[in-house]
């Protein structure tokens, strides 16, 4: 199977009126692939900054900046009738959510399905040139999309990520059905009709720093000071804060405590301009750091805990072993058939009998067919362990 020969036209929407008369004008489509553009790659908050839509017979890109919200094509995401095919749909979702409130339905995610059949190149760029040849042009994958007016070429690229995605459906679908796996897909696509933005805590945002954990509670002080004047300073400038400041860096002001300018310029990658402009900001910072009181400094929650199991070890080794067999079998990649953190709610649970598998709200109708009974089997020399004091999608190895 190959796309058509001729390139289709692309149209390009910046105003109600063009935007409104496309979406009446596919108002009845069964089928509609959407994807976004994002700048978090440069931007402090990330939104949408392009739409681009396909149906069969139609190709466009909306400029959602100077436009009013398009409710037309909220009500097709949102109808039930309609299928919308997106490449890895989680971030897609989340900014559809946050920008707009949607919730999309019935949706059809082609890496998803890929990695259901089994494909190891599951990228949309390998995709398309395994069963189309095309061959998408990755040099806009870092671009910018919220500069204006957007490069002929970088349209160009974006309106590529649609324009071949309902085909690939069609091939991904088929080969589906063909396997009998068209009830995973389902499954997977059903749960990620729930997929919402969650706004974080930025109070608690420093926490999350890769190497926060490796800092005594004095330097997490200083840290919690320098990383909110880094997010302040690059919510002010609407710039990522990797490009204020990395997380190293912070880490490392942590660690050194500068007291004076000459001493925070010489932390490697301490941008020049930045001590020039803010040093006295960032020494302030790392003063209240050093200033908070012994009782008030900060510290990881507590992880919840379970109790203390010496077969736990051996139970999540016979379970890896089940679910390793199950994905030689299959031809899939193990993390897809099940994950570290299943198998471990799996061992908690030291199941009777396949039906207290449907317990374990992360794992899937189709894991527990294909390696239910297996499980039972092999824990079926343990006896269950009490004493939950977490939720169940919680790991028992979580850092104190």
């Amino acid at each position: 199977m190959s796309p058509k020969s001729a390139a289709p036209a692309v149209r390009y929407l910046d105003s109600n009126d063009a935007v409104g008369k496309f979406l009446e004008g596919i108002r009845g489509t069964p089928l509609l692939a959407l994807d976004t553009e994002g700048a978090s790659f440069h931007r402090f908050i990330d939104r949408v900054y392009l739409l681009q839509l396909s149906t069969r017979d139609a190709h466009a890109i909306i400029d959602p900046l100077p436009i009013e919200s398009p409710a037309t094509l909220g009500a097709l995401l949102e109808d039930p009738q309609v299928e919308v095919v997106f490449h890895d749909a989680d971030y897609d979702l989340r900014l559809l959510h946050q920008d707009y409130g949607w919730q999309v339905r019935r949706i059809f995610d082609t890496r998803v399905a890929a990695q259901l059949l089994g494909v190891k190149a599951f990228g949309l760029a390998a995709l398309l040139e395994q069963h189309f040849g095309v061959k998408l042009d990755k040099k806009h994958q870092r671009a910018d999309w919220s500069m204006r007016p957007l490069p002929q070429g970088m349209l160009d690229y974006a309106a590529q990520d649609t324009m071949h995605l309902l085909q690939l459906r069609d091939v991904l679908k088929a080969q589906l059905e063909k396997k009998e796996r068209w009830s995973w897909a389902s499954e997977e696509f059903e749960r990620l009709e729930g997929t919402r933005w969650a706004p974080e805590d930025p109070g608690q945002a420093f926490l999350r720093i890769k190497g926060a954990r490796d800092l005594t509670r004095r330097e997490l002080a200083v840290l919690r000071e320098v990383a909110q004047w880094r997010d302040a300073t690059a919510h002010a400038l609407d710039r990522s804060t990797f490009r204020v400041v990395a997380n190293e860096v912070l880490l490392e002001i942590a660690r050194s405590q500068p007291t004076t300018q000459d001493a925070l310029g010489k932390i490697k990658g301490m941008p020049r301009g930045m001590v020039e402009r803010a040093a006295s900001d960032v020494l302030a910072a790392v003063a209240r750091g050093l200033a908070v009181p012994e009782a008030q400094l900060p510290r990881f929650p507590k992880s919840a805990r379970w109790e203390k199991d010496p077969e736990f070890d051996d139970k999540v080794g016979r379970l890896k072993a089940v679910r390793d067999e199950a994905a030689h079998r299959l031809e899939l990649d193990p993390g897809v058939l099940g994950s570290r953190e299943r198998l471990e709610a799996v061992a908690r649970l030291v199941p009777r009998a396949v039906e207290e598998l449907a317990a374990i709200p992360e794992l899937r109708r189709w894991q527990i067919a294909e390696m239910g009974e297996a499980f039972v089997k092999a824990l079926s020399g343990f006896k269950p362990k009490g004493g939950r004091t977490s939720p169940a999608s919680e790991s028992p190895y979580l850092e104190p």
